[in-house]
């Protein structure tokens, strides 16, 4: 089975974030596992992101956009990913973990957007709605729905992605790229 949209819970979700901070205290030798309740929409296929902040500012992301791993495994690996092996930061401290605010993000599946030229690619996104996906040959970057707060209009979306992926900023605007939306059910943490 694989996660399909709205599958999950509030009261799972917050599951979620707990297990999320678990395996990070984990991993600091701070605590241990829990157990995976005995519900069956922790073992259905997800693709999952874990994104932690500390005081509203981006301190990891890693996730997957392929329902691979069962919904628990996927946010057990990619909180330890998001917190020690994103290569924009540092590995996450002890001494950071007490500020850290989790969001764990299940995705759907990523469909493909078809679109004419850049002003109709612009004109088909929904703002606070969609993640997307973006690819040029073996380059490729996505940004979370999340990422709408901080880049509100498509063009400045767009053009962030695309150095994302390492092209230039106006890419989306000079060829045809692979474009692919998704959207996510959203969990985070009261911020701290």
């Amino acid at each position: 089975m694989v996660i399909m949209a709205d599958m999950v819970t509030n009261g799972q979700g917050q599951i979620l974030l707990k297990l999320a901070r678990k395996v990070l205290e984990q991993k600091l030798n701070q605590g241990t596992l829990p157990d995976k309740p005995d519900d069956a929409v922790f073992s259905a296929k997800a693709a999952t992101f874990v994104t932690l902040k500390i005081a509203g500012k981006l301190r990891g992301c890693i996730g997957t956009l392929e329902p691979v791993d069962p919904l628990w495994d996927s946010v057990v690996q990619n909180s330890i990913n998001a917190a020690f092996y994103d290569h924009r930061f540092l590995p996450l401290t002890l001494e950071e973990l007490p500020a850290v605010q989790l969001d764990v993000s299940i995705l759907s599946q990523p469909k493909p957007l078809e679109y004419k030229d850049a002003g109709d690619l612009a004109a088909k996104l929904c703002p606070g709605i969609d993640g997307v996906i973006l690819r040029e040959g073996t380059r490729s970057a996505t940004f979370l729905p999340q990422v709408w707060q901080q880049l509100p209009s498509p063009e400045q979306f767009l053009g962030h992605l695309c150095v994302k992926a390492g092209l230039s900023q106006d890419g989306w605007r000079r060829g045809r790229l692979e474009i692919h939306t998704y959207q996510v059910q959203d969990f985070a943490e009261e911020r701290k």
